[in-house]
């Protein structure tokens, strides 16, 4: 700013010179002036600041040439002090550390001088070891030490031109590495001899003793190798010894089961007893290589074991009259329907002969097409024993080969360690594809077969409930729910069938059973209980305008419970596999296929399906199944319950209504009323008198009582939640289409007590209609309730609801105040409100 900044002469000058002349007044002139006075008194400050200072500068400038001058001196005494004392220690350290450097040197050369010769020293230690104790002492086991001492010794020292030059000697002539190496070629072979010389004599000990000694001498896989024969041999005796007992043995038709179960128990002690010795001695993850070749053998016994059992039961015969048999009985019921006059037309009797006829051509094709269910059964029985072994001796061999692996790595991240994959060598081995080939795929087909046969069956022998009937007053003996028997038989075959596939363990084998499963179930069972409603029991009456007839009405609601107890049981069935919690049996369970099957019922997925993302995929599978039977059942469901309303409670609706409002008159007044309920009354000496002559109303215990007679029956035989869908689609019609056109129709039939009266009436039937029912059923009857409220609104009350109205607040039909009543939501618009506003005669 001008004010703070210094400024020249000539600068000041120019401005001075340039304001008078901008000046044209007095009062311009003087105000120039004043800030020129301004500006020289502000020059003239900052002039006094800098003379002031310029002393204090000058003693700050004086005591720094002081301390330059005694800086100065210090300098040139330091410099004597380097150059004097302090240059001679300086080179005195200098030589000193030369000197400790070349020590140093010279002490690390002797070091390494003397540990080559220590070295040296052993090799020929061990040389004339190896030699010595493979000469007349034959001392194997001190040989083989020496081998594995001069292993430890570094390869170039072994090669060095000291150790050839020291080492030889006039017994041993050779450099060490070719003597080592010799030694080492001719003990491996005469330990390889003696160790098959004691598996042949079954010496146990010698076995051990020199299967300990292979990686002393470095030769590790040989003595791998070795072993794995010796176990082979004896797996291979076991096998058979166990086959051959077996079938001698075995009477209860598992034997060849039991045989394969076994062999993967005795390869599972093996491993499991013999991991530790040969880990000990070879190392971490040498057990590998020996399970390796323990697969190897075990193809080949598991192999003759299924082979055999293909063989011996048949099973490619069994699956070509498997694919061969027609299943006549399902086929004809649904070709049935497509039968002139099938709809609803056929007989009680003739229904029963079809079915005799088409139980008989079922039973005649079991016989001649060999498909025998009950040896079907055994075989999946079976089958499902060998795969559930197969699948536990995966998991076990695939633990032990991850443990084996994941403990020479210890920095493996957890999460990888936890998942399981199955090893290579079994995934790819024979043995997993003859079980796939032999085993999967049969059981696979048999299962489909077993289940849509069980079915066919079911519904051959099928049997209603005995003795149920419309009629209140015959007691029914039996229990609820009422049921035929076929429900029970099926949903037994299909928790049955999926227990079975799950204790196989097999992915293949659940995702070909479960979806297999929905497919009939959605096909064949709930296609025959849709037939059985259309063509049986459909309830349509006998004359145009009359009732179904009792039987038919019956049958119906048994087969409607058919389905909502079907869905029920599947649901129950799939959870209680999803959700289970319990842990898992170990592979040394006993071989029966109940006692594995009652395992498997409380055992997770993820313990059954271990590997990789199986038992998400088998979760999914079956939530699919579930899910899939319901929307077909519900749908069907849907359709059966429409049918009972449209053809046994419509009819009956208005009928029942109009009964209900019989000689009932709401333009009376109080006098009249109380007279006319003193003359209803009197004959049958009761009396009324005050409020209850007020309340006196017979239209309630009329609909009540005729209400019952129609809807206790059907709820007697229904199961809850059918009740439940049933009273849904009555109340939807029965408040909208019924009951609320009733109440338009008493228009200008109504005075005030009359609308009062009718209010009474209405809240009646509501209780009637929805007692036993769901409280949420009472919002159907919103509509007429409101109706009945406008109707009966005092006089300021309507007024301040219009006034609402007329203030733009509730111009909709929805979401309104009505003043005293507090805030509710409309389900009538504001038209129906003054169209019910002017039912009452003489209501302004």
């Amino acid at each position: 700013m001008p004010e703070t900044q210094p400024s020249t002469k000539a600068d000041q000058g120019d401005d001075d010179h340039g304001d008078i002349y901008k000046a044209s007044t007095v009062a311009s002139i003087r105000a120039t002036l004043a800030q020129l006075k301004k500006r020289e008194a502000t020059v003239t400050s900052q002039l006094d600041h800098l003379v002031s200072s310029q002393a204090e500068f000058s003693r700050t400038l004086g005591r720094l040439d002081l301390l330059r001058a005694h800086l100065g001196s210090q300098v040139v005494t330091t410099r004597g002090l380097r150059n004097g004392p302090l240059g001679s220690a300086a080179s005195t350290a200098t030589r000193i550390s030369s000197a400790v450097k070349r020590l140093d040197l010279e002490q690390s050369r002797v070091k390494a001088t003397l540990e080559v010769v220590e070295q040296v020293s052993e090799l020929k230690a061990c040389v004339l070891g190896v030699t010595g104790s493979m000469g007349a002492p034959q001392d194997w086991e001190k040989a083989a030490g020496y081998l594995s001492r001069a292993s430890k010794i570094p390869r170039q020292i072994i090669d060095g031109a000291f150790a050839a030059q020291m080492v030889p000697t006039a017994e041993v002539p050779d450099g060490p590495s070719v003597t080592l190496e010799t030694a080492a070629e001719s003990l491996c072979g005469l330990f390889l001899r003696e160790f098959d010389k004691a598996a042949k004599q079954g010496d146990g000990a010698k076995v051990t003793r020199f299967f300990k000694l292979f990686p002393l001498i470095g030769r590790a896989e040989v003595g791998l190798d070795a072993y794995g024969r010796y176990v082979c041999q004896g797996v291979a005796a076991r096998a058979r010894a166990n086959l051959h007992n077996a079938q001698q043995t075995t009477t209860d038709g598992i034997f060849y089961a039991q045989a394969l179960s076994k062999l993967f128990e005795h390869v599972a002690q093996i491993v499991e007893g013999h991991g530790q010795l040969v880990e000990r001695h070879y190392g971490q993850g040498s057990m590998v290589r020996v399970i390796e070749r323990l697969q190897v053998e075990a193809d080949l016994q598991g192999g003759i074991i299924i082979d055999t059992w293909s063989d011996e039961r048949n099973i490619m015969r069994r699956l070509a009259d498997i694919k061969s048999y027609a299943f006549s009985f399902l086929v004809q019921s649904f070709l049935s329907q497509q039968k002139p006059g099938g709809g609803g037309g056929a007989t009680p009797g003739g229904s029963n002969a079809a079915a005799t006829r088409d139980t008989n051509v079922g039973r005649t094709g079991d016989e001649e097409d060999g498909t025998d269910m009950k040896e079907i059964d055994g075989l999946l029985g079976e089958a499902a024993i060998m795969l559930g072994r197969w699948s536990l001796y995966c998991r076990f061999l695939a633990r032990k080969c991850q443990n084996s692996t994941t403990k020479t790595t210890e920095a493996n991240d957890n999460r990888e360690a936890d998942q399981l994959s199955i090893p290579s060598f079994l995934a790819d081995s024979n043995l997993s594809k003859k079980v796939a080939d032999r085993l999967i795929s049969p059981f696979t087909t048999m299962t489909t077969f077993f289940f849509r046969r069980s079915v066919e069956k079911a519904f051959q022998l099928d049997e209603p409930p005995s003795d149920l009937s419309l009629d209140l007053h015959r007691p029914i003996p039996s229990n609820p729910p009422y049921i035929t028997s076929a429900v029970d038989d099926v949903m037994y075959i299909v928790n049955a069938v999926l227990q079975r596939s799950l204790a196989t363990s097999q992915l293949t084998v659940v995702t070909g059973v479960v979806p297999t499963l929905g497919r009939v179930l959605g096909s064949d069972f709930v296609g025959m209980v849709q037939r059985k409603m259309r063509d049986e029991s459909y309830p349509k009456a006998a004359v145009q305008g009359g009732a179904p007839p009792e039987d038919k009405v019956v049958a119906f609601l048994v087969l409607i419970n058919n389905l909502d107890l079907a869905t029920d049981y599947i649901r129950r069935i799939i959870q209680s596999r999803v959700h289970s919690t319990n842990p898992a049996s170990n592979l040394t369970t006993n071989n029966e296929e109940d006692h594995q099957q009652h395992q498997q019922r409380a055992t997770p997925l993820v313990d059954l399906f271990p590997f990789g993302l199986d038992a998400v995929a088998v979760s999914a599978s079956l939530n699919a199944m579930q899910l899939s039977f319901e929307s077909k059942t519900t749908e069907l469901l849907n359709d059966a319950v429409a049918v009972v309303f449209d053809r046994v409670i419509k009819p009956r609706l208005r009928p029942i209504l109009a009964d209900s409002f019989r000689d009932t008159d709401y333009q009376l007044s109080e006098a009249e009323l109380l007279q006319q309920q003193q003359t209803t009354t009197d004959g049958g000496g009761a009396t009324h008198d005050g409020e209850a002559d007020r309340q006196y109303s017979p239209v309630k215990a009329r609909f009540s009582q005729l209400w019952t007679s129609l809807m206790r029956p059907l709820a007697r035989l229904l199961t809850e939640r059918n009740h439940d869908r049933l009273l849904s689609v009555t109340v939807g019609y029965f408040s909208a289409k019924v009951l609320e056109k009733r109440i338009w129709g008493y228009h200008g039939r109504v005075n005030e007590l009359g609308a009062v009266r009718l209010e009474r009436d209405i809240a009646g039937i509501v209780v009637a209609v929805v007692k036993g029912g769901k409280y949420a059923l009472r919002d159907a009857f919103a509509r007429c309730t409101q109706i009945c409220m406008v109707m009966t609104m005092e006089k300021d009350e309507w007024e301040d609801l219009v006034l609402v109205e007329r203030d733009g607040k509730g111009l909709g039909g929805e979401g309104t105040g009505d003043g005293d009543r507090g805030e509710m939501e409309w389900r009538i618009n504001r038209e129906e409100r003054r169209r019910a506003r002017g039912m009452v005669v003489g209501d302004g």
